[in-house]
């Protein structure tokens, strides 16, 4: 589409802004970039990616003075003003100074394929399944891999209480993105389920699509902080009752059995007859301060609790929030039910998703709130992460997640001249607080 003359558009920005100065930019811009979103999160999974950045280059009109209104209600009239001409406008602060940038093109989003949801999520559904059947199950088992998979697979029904309590997590944290997002009148796709075969969880967790920027900073706000706190809301309650359902007993190691003609689980000099353990053969979930909070309650002590104190208690439990170490070999400690398992795996959910770094959750709520500020934060994030991973090398992981994938770039909304509002301020901190709740510098170790 050809572009009208520079006076029809100067005619229809000054209906809302006070015209100071005109820069002509490219010549030939680039239509508007359409947003590229394998998401988030979300989850222990890689988020959004590329396209955000070069949303504010390749404008052709430069406007620079002030809003004569409300910066919502100005965005809404001008876009639908410019809309026949194929032209998207940015509202943007350009050296403390309002301005309006016209980049040629508009985003239509196409509708999705719901076939492709409705697929992967049955598989995720399987896949789930399978994993809580393996805590579940408690008949006899072969020797051969083979064997134990199709008895299992024969017996899936049993793992349908750890797949119920995590699915339910991951449906109200995508739902909470979704339900928000339309309700602001984005497009948005159904959740993508991923599902992850023979693995703890069962599956790597879900994302939806985010088919156009968002609206200003108040929708990307809503649409960050929306997720976490539905899925939440489910993993509390989830949790509180597999604690329940979960005794407490004394922490050790797996003992195995020597027996002639049959395979060893690991290599070890046993003699037939004898027990043997396997190195990293058990896993100890970590722990946040809800969680923590969450045992204290429904226990009565905080858990895992070692055999001795070879510290003062809280320096000891400063070291082991942070470190994992020592493992309480003889202490007590919850034994996880898998209603519980699932409920402990969506406050870990929640607090990856929370992490205040790029397309992640947590960074969409950061730069609704501080804008390109933000960026200065970022190497903080990336610094304490690669430290925690001495601790717990899964962090090494997401550095270079975070470092190429999705901790530096940022969803940019179309309008970032309109302000969070007190309300959204509050539940900024509020959020602050909630991540600090669950908060996992130690997600798991194995001994």
């Amino acid at each position: 589409m050809v572009l009208p003359e520079t006076e029809i558009l100067n005619s229809i920005i000054s209906r809302v802004f006070c015209i100071e100065e005109v820069t002509l930019g490219d010549p030939n811009p680039r239509p508007a970039p359409r947003p590229v979103t394998p998401r988030p999160g979300d989850k222990p999974v890689a988020r959004r990616s590329a396209g955000w950045g070069a949303v504010t280059r390749g404008w052709f009109l430069r406007y620079r003075g002030e809003l004569t209104g409300d910066s919502i209600e100005a965005y809404d009239q001008l876009a639908a003003a410019l809309l026949p001409y194929d032209i998207t406008p940015l509202f943007r602060m350009d050296e403390g100074r309002q301005t309006i940038l016209l980049m040629r093109g508009t985003i239509h989003p196409k509708p999705g394929r719901v076939w492709i949801n409705i697929v992967l999520f049955g598989l995720t559904l399987l896949s789930v399944l399978f994993a809580g059947t393996m805590y579940s199950y408690t008949g006899p088992l072969p020797d051969d891999t083979l064997g134990q998979v199709l008895t299992l697979v024969a017996h899936l029904w049993v793992g349908w209480p750890f797949a119920v309590s995590l699915l339910a997590i991951l449906l109200a944290h995508e739902f909470g993105h979704y339900f928000i997002g339309r309700r602001a009148g984005a497009a948005v796709s159904l959740p993508y389920f991923i599902p992850l075969p023979v693995s703890i969880l069962g599956t790597m967790g879900a994302f939806i699509q985010l088919k156009q920027l968002p609206k200003n900073r108040r929708a990307l706000f809503d649409l960050g902080i929306s997720g976490p706190l539905a899925g939440l809301l489910v993993a509390v309650p989830v949790l509180i009752l597999g604690l329940a359902l979960s005794p407490v007993a004394t922490t050790q190691d797996t003992y195995y059995t020597k027996i002639a003609g049959r395979a060893d689980v690991c290599p070890n000099s046993a003699q037939v007859g004898d027990s043997y353990t396997c190195p990293d053969d058990n896993l100890l979930e970590g722990n946040s301060l809800l969680y923590l909070g969450l045992k204290y309650l429904m226990k009565g002590q905080l858990l895992p609790s070692p055999l001795s104190y070879d510290l003062p208690p809280l320096q000891y439990w400063m070291r082991y929030f942070f470190t994992g170490h020592p493992i309480p070999v003889g202490g007590q400690d919850v034994m996880l039910s898998p209603v519980a398992w699932a409920g402990w795996a969506g406050l870990l959910v929640t607090f990856l998703n929370l992490i205040p770094a790029g397309q992640l959750d947590g960074g969409h709520v950061l730069y609704a709130l501080f804008g390109r500020r933000v960026e200065k934060v970022f190497p903080f994030i990336l610094s304490a992460t690669v430290l925690l991973g001495f601790f717990w090398t899964g962090w090494w992981l997401w550095s270079f997640l975070l470092f190429f994938l999705v901790g530096r770039i940022h969803a940019e909304p179309l309008d970032q001249i309109t302000p969070l509002d007190p309300r959204r301020k509050a539940l900024a901190v509020a959020l602050l607080g909630i991540f600090l709740l669950v908060l996992m510098p130690i997600p798991y170790v194995t001994f």
